[in-house]
């Protein structure tokens, strides 16, 4: 039976009790590189069969990124895990022909090509649906799939660029030189690939549970996904005419709220803005003298004298180390953290209780760490998947199964170069 005939998967099915909800849905990748591979690990992650297509002996360049071990890139570990990998030349008549096929039997297909790509392959939105009119088609591009900047290249980075969100990491105006610097991951394209995978459970969830039966495409663009996430910009320059500048580390609108320098050299976040953890934060500093003060009985007040708060407490803070100071301010219940490196997040009590750090055995590379899955569904931590499989591991397992195609035929399309 086809995909395009089974009943939903939403339909008559009972949640499951591994955390891993998305069980028998099936999702095709055309993606590569970040945003696309990302949202499909995250439906992985929860239970969902993807499918991964690479171009036979090349695949997808983020095989070859970060650090490598035994000739093989850590990062594919995670990236590709959960998935089934197999090749497939999209730029012939027969390796379309087989995309297709499987296209007929998937829930949605997402992909991350420039736009119009799809189209001239003959994959595109039309093709899709007129062979399966329930899939869901998830695009993700730099720009979006029209208006006038549709056809430019775009990275992540750019995406941040014009979202209005690199400008505002940075220190204030005047304080340095030096250009708004990024967030050290590829921020846009794992934004964008978090509301592709909103955006395609939002279609499973009117296909199958409002009841429409039909598939949708579903856009999203990076540029886009970074500009929703600030907060007040927009209405703020609407309506007052106010463009919001970088601020460093605080948070120009609440004091004190910054990271404060300690003696072991690392950085503490410290959030005292509100009346009564303020009046606390000053009696561990030793500052009694600041609790009582008029001038900073509300934040208002203090927003207006907050160098003279971060002078203070950082005087404290440079005579504790990072762990100490935290100690004790926690203890007093003001909200505190030191800024964590990944030795610290990896080797954290809270993070390995809730299993968001996993070691798991990679056959490549041996014991690896592995972030955990997220959210969590009624307090269980679901499993990772299967690290990053090898370049066509699925190849032959997944034609025959969904495609139709037989050791020999497999053979044949193999000499051509089409798998």
């Amino acid at each position: 039976m086809s995909r395009t005939e089974q009943s939903s998967p939403a339909q008559g099915s009972h949640p499951p009790a591994d955390g891993r909800p998305l069980k028998k849905l099936r999702v095709l990748e055309l993606g590569h590189f970040v945003a696309a591979p990302f949202a499909t690990r995250l439906l992985a992650d929860l239970g969902a069969e993807v499918i991964k297509i690479e171009p036979p002996g090349e695949g997808d360049p983020a095989r070859g990124w970060g650090l490598a071990a035994e000739g093989q890139s850590i990062w594919w570990s995670v990236h590709g895990r959960g998935k089934q990998c197999i090749t497939l030349d999209l730029k012939s008549d027969e390796g379309r022909k087989i995309a297709l096929d499987l296209i007929g039997e998937v829930d949605a297909v997402i992909e991350n090509y420039r736009p119009g790509q799809l189209e001239r392959w003959g994959l595109g939105p039309a093709e899709i649906h007129a062979r399966n009119p329930r899939c869901i088609l998830v695009r993700i591009s730099g720009y979006g799939q029209d208006g006038p900047y549709r056809d430019k290249v775009a990275f992540g980075v750019i995406g941040e660029a014009m979202g209005g969100i690199r400008h505002l990491t940075a220190f204030p105006p005047g304080v340095s030189e030096l250009p708004p610097v990024r967030t050290g991951v590829s921020l846009a394209d794992s934004v964008a690939a978090i509301y592709a995978a909103f955006g395609l459970m939002s279609a499973v969830y009117e296909r199958d549970v409002v009841g429409t039966g039909r598939g949708r495409v579903v856009d999203v663009a990076l540029y886009e996904s970074i500009f929703s996430l600030l907060e007040g910009c927009l209405p703020e320059f609407g309506k007052l005419g106010v463009v919001r500048q970088p601020t460093g580390s605080t948070l120009p609108t609440n004091a004190p709220s910054n990271a404060y320098p300690c003696a072991d050299g690392k950085w503490l976040i410290i959030a005292g803005n509100s009346d009564r953890i303020f009046v606390r934060l000053m009696q561990v500093i030793g500052r009694d003298d600041l609790a009582n003060d008029a001038r900073f009985a509300t934040n208002w007040g203090r927003v207006q004298h907050a160098e003279e708060l971060d002078a203070a407490i950082g005087a404290w803070t440079r005579t504790q180390t990072a762990a100490e100071a935290q100690a004790l301010i926690e203890a007093n219940q003001i909200p505190a953290t030191r800024i964590y490196t990944i030795e610290d997040c990896a080797n954290d009590p809270h993070y390995q209780a809730r299993g968001m750090v996993q070691q798991i055995e990679d056959p490549r590379l041996g014991a690896m760490l592995h972030p955990g899955v997220l959210p969590r569904f009624d307090g269980v931590a679901a499993p990772v998947g299967r690290p990053g499989a090898p370049l066509g591991a699925d190849t032959a397992r997944v034609l025959e199964a969904l495609a139709d195609i037989d050791a020999g035929a497999l053979a044949a399309l193999k000499n051509k170069g089409v798998v």
